[in-house]
């Protein structure tokens, strides 16, 4: 039986969502593909880090995280190690990036994917910053080193989209993009149609888990955007940033205007878009009026959607209904899957 080392940067919901999952399902993937999964590494910013080439003890290493919020420093694995000083010291096949997100940037995550394919290591990104400001450079760089790069997880959680393209419409181009991809505005408008200012609308939406502590990145449209370059980026090969894209949040939206839209039969929802034109692609983040009772007026809380129209399968649509942690997970694993299945 083979064996596949990983090594996990971060550690947050979504690396112990998927370390559940990788646990939960050992067994079967040693069954049913020959192979055992281990990870030798995880690094955290500010919770320490763990280190072991032989495998690590993922149930204790979520475990202390849950309970202490850090891992213990009298563990036989704990360590001081920085997620780049793993990725170029370390023992393992397989980086999984999933340090927090610089959305301006992509880095550092950008550097520690490139580090990792550089050594010959195959590398996945549930990090939305590469794929949205590096992705060409770091596709290229994959193909160079012949090694497996797949970010399933950056937009949607774990939807298979780009899984779609490439193991189900072979050959078919991709013309166009739209959809619903930013659900904390979501949520905002839906709110606000109800009357409430839009500071209690934060405020509440804080408590409840639906709006970040910082909500700027997503209410002024950046998330959005980044979601929308790195799919137009690897569907449509845009070779484009975030910076490029025709953005507008929703912070100037008012009551006023989400009465108006109804007056007229319409919903206000933040729109991302992304055609080619002129053997150019274009990219926007607007919110838009959409008819009620349309497909996309009734995407709601925390689900998203998206349409790709291609030249020979037509319009597809793809729903995420209320995803959580366990979908995000998944997008992981899949991806990790999909490794141990092209080195048979």
């Amino acid at each position: 039986m083979k064996t596949l080392r990983l090594g996990l940067l971060g550690f947050g919901n979504a690396g112990r969502a998927f370390a559940k999952i990788l646990e939960e399902k050992k067994q079967e993937i040693q069954g049913s593909m020959e192979c055992d999964i281990i990870v030798t590494g995880i690094t955290t910013g500010s919770r320490g880090s763990l280190y072991n080439p032989e495998g690590i003890d993922l149930k204790k290493a979520w475990s202390e995280l849950e309970k202490a919020g850090h891992f213990d420093k009298d563990g036989k694995n704990y360590c001081e190690m920085t997620s780049l000083e793993f990725v170029e010291k370390g023992e393992y096949d397989v980086i999984v990036e999933m340090t927090p997100l610089d959305i301006f940037t992509g880095q550092p995550a950008t550097d520690h994917l490139r580090r990792a394919m550089e050594r010959g290591k195959h590398a996945v990104s549930a990090n939305k910053g590469p794929i949205a400001w590096h992705y060409k450079d770091l596709k290229e760089l994959a193909e160079k080193m012949k090694v497996q790069f797949y970010y399933e997880t950056t937009v949607m959680d774990g939807t298979p989209i780009f899984n779609l393209k490439d193991e189900t419409l072979k050959f078919c181009k991709v013309t166009e993009v739209n959809g619903i991809l930013n659900t904390t505005t979501n949520y905002v408008l839906e709110e606000l149609a109800t009357g409430k200012a839009y500071d209690d609308v934060i405020e509440e939406g804080k408590r409840i888990g639906f709006v970040e502590a910082d909500p700027s990145m997503d209410i002024e449209g950046w998330d959005a955007a980044a979601k929308v370059t790195a799919l137009l980026n690897v569907l449509m090969e845009a070779d484009i940033t975030p910076k490029e894209v025709d953005r507008t949040g929703i912070e100037n939206i008012t009551l006023k205007d989400i009465q108006k839209a109804e007056s007229q039969g319409k919903v206000i929802k933040l729109l991302c878009t992304g055609t080619r034109t002129d053997g150019k692609v274009k990219a926007s983040v607007k919110p838009t009026l959409v008819e009620k009772g349309s497909l996309l007026s009734v995407i709601s809380g925390t689900s998203s959607v998206l349409q790709i129209t291609t030249d020979l399968m037509g319009k597809l649509t793809i729903i995420e209904h209320d995803p959580e942690l366990l979908q995000t997970g998944y997008g992981v694993f899949s991806d990790v899957l999909r490794i141990v299945r092209n080195l048979v």
